[in-house]
């Protein structure tokens, strides 16, 4: 538990001590939506003009309006229903993820430009915080550059094995064996609790998934590695050898995601309100994501120092100052190397 609380601690302390690259993955999300952000605004805009629903809108929600809109708009503008409003976009989003709900067509697009963002970015991202020391521009972009074609084989690989898991395996659990075990139930609370059951080795399996799939990047990046397949496979092997401290890590890091969302439920503005609350509440939506990508970075860093600490590729110093593309693990060979004194005569 100690190394798992220390690795966490540790983590955090990398993100927050590197907060260009907190900052900066902050303005890639916001410039990657920005346009569906002005196509939708637009399209409101024209949906509602200087009539009368302009001014209900304008000082609240008008839910005719919203009908109507929702009833005949097309592409972007479909997705600007109620569950986009506050937390309500956060439990849209959960309930997609769990019930194996396809994103929105419209925003496909969004979402593949996400996760190509990230995958080129976390390269870099990787490669900052396991050397926990600043790296020039030109060095992180050509890790971000190099890793992210590496990357995109393991992408491959990652991608078969969400595939198994949401095309296959939950269709199982909820479309096939859960009808069956429920089909002569009469308590609903047992058929209540069955699928929670279901519900919670789905996501223990997701989860694991997801740790194998975090520690080939990481074993990629710390210690430079070429293959992807041979990445996967020492990862799984990390994951499996140490599955108490992997495990509890990623619940830590579950717990503070969770501690976030709790907070922005309370926090998170309704529909009506003009003026300062309208400022207040984008203000809030804006501190929300910022905390949300913390804690993805978090996830990262945190996990870095376990492997580091796991196996004793830990302890990096800033000097002497080596240039990307020696790997973490070669820069921890030199730094730790005895220094030459002065000779005797």
């Amino acid at each position: 538990m100690t190394t798992i609380i220390a690795a966490f601690a540790d983590g955090w302390g990398r993100v927050l001590r590197a907060p260009a690259i907190l900052l900066g993955a902050l303005a890639i999300s916001l410039l990657i939506a920005f346009p569906a952000a002005r196509a939708v605004e637009s399209g409101i805009a024209a949906g509602l003009g200087s009539s009368l629903d302009a001014e209900q809108m304008a000082a609240g929600a008008n839910g005719a309006w919203w009908e109507r809109f929702g009833q005949e708009a097309t592409g972007l503008d479909a997705t600007f229903t109620p569950s986009v409003i506050g937390f309500g976009a956060v439990l849209d989003n959960l309930s997609r993820f769990v019930d194996d709900g396809a994103p929105p067509a419209p925003i496909l697009g969004l979402v593949a430009a996400s996760l190509l963002a990230w995958l080129f970015l976390v390269g870099g991202i990787l490669d900052r915080y396991a050397r926990r020391r600043p790296l020039r521009a030109a060095a992180f972009f050509g890790a971000c550059g190099t890793f992210f074609f590496r990357f995109l084989r393991l992408a491959v690989v990652a991608a078969a094995g969400y595939y198994l898991l949401f095309g296959v395996v939950h269709g199982w659990l909820f479309d096939q064996f859960y009808p069956w075990a429920v089909r002569d139930l009469t308590v609903e609370r047992t058929a209540f609790v069955l699928r929670a059951a279901l519900y919670t080795v789905f996501l223990g399996l997701a989860a694991f998934w997801n740790l194998v799939m975090d520690y080939a990047k990481i074993r990629a990046v710390v210690e430079d590695r070429r293959s992807m397949l041979g990445a996967f496979l020492a990862a799984w092997r990390f994951v499996v050898s140490h599955p108490a401290k992997t495990g509890g890590l990623y619940l830590l890091n579950a717990a503070a995601f969770l501690a976030v969302l709790l907070i922005y439920a309370i926090t998170a503005p309704g529909a009506a309100g003009s003026g300062w609350v309208v400022l207040a509440g984008f203000a809030v939506g804006q501190v929300y994501l910022l905390a949300r990508i913390a804690v993805k970075l978090a996830f990262y860093a945190s996990q870095t120092a376990l492997f580091q600490r796991s196996l004793a590729h830990a302890g990096y110093t800033a000097a002497p100052e080596l240039l990307w593309p020696e790997s973490p693990a070669a820069e921890e060979i030199v730094n730790a190397a005895p220094k030459a004194g002065p000779s005797a005569g």
